[in-house]
């Protein structure tokens, strides 16, 4: 096992790994539009994405993996009125590569975040 680590997304901010790397699977934590110096992308949904996708993307990388990899991705919304704004933004991320995913509705998320996504994806 691997705990995965990098400045080019935020760190985490509680008791967790951005990702751990076990074999050749990698398991990121859920992220948040934090900013790599975790400060907080104060935005609308489809910012926030953006800036939780380009997390995921930076660590993936550091895992020796990337968004091509992922095999699965759960998404987390404080409002799934934003599902349709979250999806085009998540498709123009996964454009080749099409993870499983599923979409849960959630009361709220850490910083009052609008959208969290976690992903896992092989080496």
């Amino acid at each position: 096992m691997k705990i995965v680590s990098t400045t080019n997304a935020p760190a985490a901010i509680g008791p967790y790994s951005q990702a751990i790397v076990v074999n050749d699977m990698v398991f990121t934590s859920g992220q948040i539009a934090l900013k790599p110096d975790g400060s907080f992308l104060e935005g609308d949904v489809e910012a926030q994405t953006t800036q939780v996708l380009e997390n995921l993307k930076a660590v993936l990388k550091e895992a020796g993996s990337s968004l091509k990899k992922v095999v699965k991705t759960t998404i987390f919304l404080a409002n799934m009125d934003d599902f349709a704004k979250v999806n085009e933004v998540y498709g123009s991320f996964f454009k080749e590569n099409k993870p499983a995913r599923s979409t849960v509705g959630v009361k709220s998320l850490p910083k009052n975040a609008l959208v969290e996504i976690e992903a896992i994806a092989v080496k």
